[in-house]
């Protein structure tokens, strides 16, 4: 009993000082975001005289955020959408039905997981410019869905495996056809899965910086800049300028719609992964 103890002590002081180490950079950058640049140099871990909200403001409109925050929320939005579906739907074929050649197509897209995306820059880039798609959102967002498909069909494929079939064989039973039975019974008795798989594309799509770079080009690219662009150009132009408040500001609001999200779902993420277990 004594090792246990001192075990899962052990454990939850380890677990609090990474909750902190994790925590802290991310409060710290919100709480410099409502503080001057003086503040900022002088006294770095003080708190803001005053909120200034003016840093926010600044950010947004100065330094174009705003524009790249709806083009981020335009690209995330379509390329989750069609990911989730086509990944859906490959991954209960995958997972329900037995075919010839089906074990080949999995094996497919897992492969894709393993595949370094830095090789694929240069002939991924002829592909979209032949296709007109160079330097648009629509271009970027069939990146994006082929880039996530890998994952998403991996790991909905096992979710789709633990459903009970006696369901699906009951509303077949009953007339039920085979896309009334995916999109009527099938994928709401996935939602967890498709929860906790949704989030984790969004974070990846979110955070994407790679495929903008490359993709995002032409004559004035720099209108369809996603967040990560903007942010790097805002690091670059605040920096040089001593607008640090800015800076902080364009930050925490490139971070908060992940926070919020994890916040609100943390509960369905965390049934999502255990579900196929305790199944």
């Amino acid at each position: 009993m004594g090792r246990v103890r001192i075990g899962n002590a052990f454990s939850h002081v380890f677990l609090v000082g990474w909750a902190l180490l994790t925590t802290f950079p991310l409060l710290w950058a919100v709480v410099s975001s409502f503080k001057s640049d003086d503040e900022i140099l002088s006294d770095a871990w003080g708190l803001p005289s005053s909120l200034r909200f003016d840093n926010w403001v600044r950010a947004w409109n100065q330094a174009h955020i705003g524009r790249y925050f709806l083009n981020s929320v335009i690209v995330v939005a379509g390329a989750l959408l069609l990911t989730m579906l086509l990944g859906a739907m490959a991954a209960y074929v995958l997972a329900r039905y037995e075919l010839r050649g089906m074990r080949i197509v999995y094996y497919a897209f897992a492969g894709g997981m393993v595949f370094p995306v830095i090789l694929a820059l240069v002939p991924l880039f002829f592909v979209v410019k032949n296709l007109g798609l160079l330097g648009t959102l629509p271009g970027l967002i069939l990146v994006y869905t082929a880039y996530s498909l890998p994952f998403t069909v991996f790991f909905l494929t096992a979710f789709f495996r633990t459903l009970p079939t006696a369901v699906a064989e009951a509303a077949m039973v009953d007339g039920c056809s085979h896309w009334g039975l995916f999109f009527r019974i099938m994928l709401p008795m996935a939602r967890p899965g498709l929860i906790s798989v949704g989030i984790f594309n969004f974070l990846t799509q979110w955070n994407q910086y790679i495929f903008p770079i490359v993709l995002l080009q032409g004559p004035d690219s720099e209108k369809h800049w996603v967040l990560a662009q903007g942010l790097t150009a805002l690091a670059v132009n605040q920096g040089y300028r001593g607008d640090f408040g800015g800076l902080f500001a364009g930050m925490t609001i490139a971070m908060l719609p992940v926070l919020l999200l994890y916040i609100a779902l943390n509960r369905q993420v965390q049934s999502g992964l255990t579900a196929g277990q305790l199944k």
